[in-house]
C-alpha cells in the first residue's frame, strides 16, 4: 500500500493541514471554557464530547462530513497508534513496581475489560440472532411483529 504521506496533492495537505487546525483549535477553546469554569483538567473530555456534537450536527445537516475531513482523518487516526506505546510501556513497567498489590491490581484490570466484553459478546450474539430470524421471517413472507 502506498503510504499517504508522499502525495504531491495540494488537496490532501490542505485536509490534513485542516483538520489539525480543527482538532487544536476544538481542544484550545475548551482549554478557555473548563479554565473558566475552574476545571481545567476536564479540558481533553470537554474537547472530544463537543467536537463529537458538532461532528454529528454537520453530519445530520449536510447528509455527511466532507472527504477531506474523512481521508485525513483516517490517515491522522491509522498513524496516532504510536502515540500510546511510550504509554503503555511505562505503565507495564510501573505495574511491577506494585509490589505485592500487582496481582490484586491485575485482576481489576483484567476483570474490568473481560466482563463489559463478554456482555457486549451477549448483547450482539442476540441481537444478531434476532436480526437472523426477522430476515428468515421477511424471506418466508411472515412478520414478528
Amino acid at each position: 500500500m502506498k503510504s499517504p504521506y508522499l502525495t504531491k496533492s495540494p488537496t490532501f495537505w490542505l485536509g490534513m493541514l485542516a483538520t489539525v487546525v480543527i482538532v487544536i483549535g476544538v481542544r484550545e477553546l475548551a482549554l478557555v471554557v473548563c479554565t473558566a469554569f475552574g476545571m481545567p483538567t476536564a479540558t481533553n473530555i470537554v474537547g472530544l464530547v463537543s467536537l463529537f456534537v458538532v461532528l454529528m450536527g454537520v453530519r445530520l445537516i449536510k447528509g455527511g462530513l466532507p472527504n477531506w475531513l474523512s481521508s485525513s482523518s483516517s490517515v491522522l487516526l491509522v498513524d496516532s497508534g504510536f502515540a500510546f506505546l511510550p504509554v503503555s510501556a511505562g505503565a507495564g513497567i510501573l505495574l511491577f513496581g506494585l509490589g505485592s498489590d500487582l496481582l490484586a491490581v491485575s485482576a481489576v484490570i483484567i476483570l474490568s475489560t473481560v466482563i463489559p466484553l463478554w456482555a457486549f459478546a451477549k448483547l450482539s450474539q442476540k441481537w444478531l440472532k434476532n436480526d437472523n430470524q426477522d430476515n428468515a421471517a421477511k424471506d418466508k413472507g411472515v412478520s414478528h411483529g
